[in-house]
């Protein structure tokens, strides 16, 4: 998977879950939770954008880390919204494999260019 490639599937997972978010009930908890995915999962794409204009290892070592930890927590919501039944199962798990899949491609790259 090339970088433009990355670029827009980090933007649509944000989208996507920007639209879960604001399917959320509107209480306490789905409104504190839809605000943190929100953030989370926009951060991704943001970051990720940042990611490839690092101008050095460190810069991108840095950023890529802030990409991978907004997405895991990004699947840690996922998790939380069907473990709390605020939305069915069968709706999220997509969007929590998509999750999964993005916090593993950028624990390789991180990891990748730290062996470097």
């Amino acid at each position: 998977m090339n970088k433009e490639e990355l670029l827009e599937r980090t933007k649509k997972f944000a989208h996507r879950c920007v639209k879960l978010a604001l399917s959320l009930p509107n209480t306490t908890l789905g409104n504190h939770i839809a605000k943190q995915l929100i953030r989370c999962s926009t951060s991704v794409a943001a970051n990720y954008r940042a990611v490839c204009l690092a101008q050095s290892k460190a810069s991108f070592t840095s950023k890529m880390s802030i990409v991978l930890e907004e997405t895991d927590e990004s699947a840690f919501w996922l998790e939380f919204i069907i473990e709390e039944k605020l939305i069915i199962e069968k709706l999220i798990l997509s969007l929590l494999e998509e999750a999964k899949e993005l916090t593993a491609i950028f624990f390789s790259s991180r990891k990748t260019a730290i062996a470097k």
